[in-house]
């Protein structure tokens, strides 16, 4: 557990290259930081859910938050625009590629990490659904608190909340597109003082 460990410790300070890539400073946001927002964001939509009545597992929303950006330790966090130079699939193969050779020595005996980070690369439970749908939501909450705190320019990362693909139903759909609801009229209020 050691070795993984200390890797991990670097996502703590490998910033996110989104930002930086915009002209604000070091420091704006680590990769560890996004995971945390991540984390709370899914927890909050989770029991948010739960309270709805719909059935969900919350210990496995919270491993794939805390977990889906480890790949980034290796390959180091790899902005939207990258992709358009890479290819989405050589981005996700070198991924998946980095995500295993970090988990190999704790997840030898059941490929619980690897099972994990498979189902939230391929949406294929309800709990990968919402993990995603917390990632983009932490991101526009990001960029809604840069832009009160005076940052300017971040129009494209608010691409993202025009068409949302989050392939969830019932109450869960409602209760994330409520939150986005209430991230773009903060925006909306902000910009129209």
């Amino acid at each position: 557990m050691l070795a993984i460990l200390i890797e991990l410790q670097r996502l703590k300070r490998l910033d996110r290259t989104g930002w930086t890539l915009r002209g604000l400073p070091n420091g704006t946001e680590s990769v560890a930081a996004h995971s945390f927002g991540v984390s709370v964001t899914a927890m909050l939509l989770a029991d948010k859910c739960i309270e709805h009545g719909v059935s969900i597992n919350v210990e496995k929303v919270l491993r794939i938050a805390l977990l889906h950006d480890w790949a980034e330790v290796r390959v180091g966090d790899m902005p939207r625009t990258a992709t358009l130079y890479f290819g989405s699939e050589a981005r996700k193969q070198a991924e998946t590629a980095a995500f295993s050779d970090v988990v190999s020595e704790v997840d030898a005996a059941n490929g619980l990490y690897a099972n994990l980070y498979e189902e939230y690369e391929h949406r294929s439970s309800l709990e990968s659904r919402l993990v995603k749908a917390a990632d983009v939501l932490d991101l526009l909450v990001q960029v809604l608190a840069l832009e009160r705190a005076g940052a300017l320019g971040l129009d494209e990362f608010w691409e993202v909340a025009e068409k949302p693909e989050f392939n969830l139903d019932g109450a869960a759909n409602q209760i994330v597109e409520e939150f986005l609801k209430s991230i773009l009229k903060a925006r909306h209020e902000l910009h129209n003082k």
